[in-house]
């Protein structure tokens, strides 16, 4: 039971990699909330969790929702220990674009969703942290290999993983650790986000299993599993790091 009774908070918790970790951080024995935008799947997973967990549905780019959801987490729960910034990825028809089409809404709502969320949401949580409380912000392994179509997304995720450098330096002072998850391609909903029509999602990920080199796409617990050791104290001495779970796409 690495995290018995610690309070957490993951956003874009009711589906994919973060609906994982939320539940791995259950079984760790963690307690809290999860964040989300679709209020049905939200309930869907907020039941699953069980009564341990809330759901707060809030959009992680509106800076009165944030206020919001950590000033009702703490309501209910007290001072949090773990923030997991999960939420991101695509935006629809604007995810995917060639560097010499994107317009200027396709750039700021990607980075808003991508990486203005992950700032402020860590902004508006430390009030509430305790002293010596854990970080994971949820990059990508875009940062470190080029796929066209992707500037924006790449760029956003990129400074996603230069916060967690800075914001470990910054919070030294409160043993905050701050550290990153990133990971390759994973079976999750994203590929709903991405704003392809149904009949090209099968070839995505056909594209996507061919990079790995182990062949198959991530699961999503297997991202949890990354998560957890960041958030408990088995990574007592990993501060401003970054973690890839990609199969091994980057390295070979």
């Amino acid at each position: 039971m690495r995290l018995k009774n610690k309070v957490i908070v993951v956003t874009g918790g009711n589906s994919g990699i973060g609906l994982a970790i939320a539940q791995d951080f259950k079984n760790e024995g963690a307690k809290g909330v999860i964040v989300g935008r679709n209020s049905e799947r939200l309930e869907e997973a907020s039941k699953a969790l069980g009564d341990d967990f809330i759901a707060i549905k809030a959009d992680v780019t509106n800076m009165d929702d944030l206020k919001n959801l950590f000033e009702k987490t703490h309501e209910k729960f007290g001072n949090i220990d773990v923030v997991v910034a999960n939420a991101g990825g695509g935006i629809g028809e604007g995810t995917f674009l060639p560097f010499a089409d994107v317009d200027e809404k396709s750039f700021d709502a990607m980075v808003d969703v991508n990486f203005k969320s992950a700032f402020f949401t860590v902004q508006n949580a430390l009030p509430f942290m305790n002293d010596g409380s854990s970080v994971v912000l949820v990059s990508s392994i875009v940062t470190h290999k080029g796929f066209p179509g992707t500037s924006v997304y790449t760029a956003a995720k990129g400074a996603v993983r230069t916060l967690a450098r800075t914001l470990s330096a910054e919070l030294l002072d409160r043993k905050i650790r701050v550290n990153v998850l990133s990971p390759g391609p994973v079976e999750t909903p994203v590929f709903e986000k991405f704003g392809l029509p149904p009949e090209a999602v099968p070839e995505t990920k056909a594209f996507f299993t061919s990079i790995v080199p182990m062949k198959r796409i991530g699961q999503p617990e297997e991202m949890a599993k990354v998560a957890t050791f960041l958030a408990s104290s088995d990574s007592s001495y990993i501060l401003g790091e970054e973690i890839r779970a990609d199969g091994g796409v980057v390295n070979l």
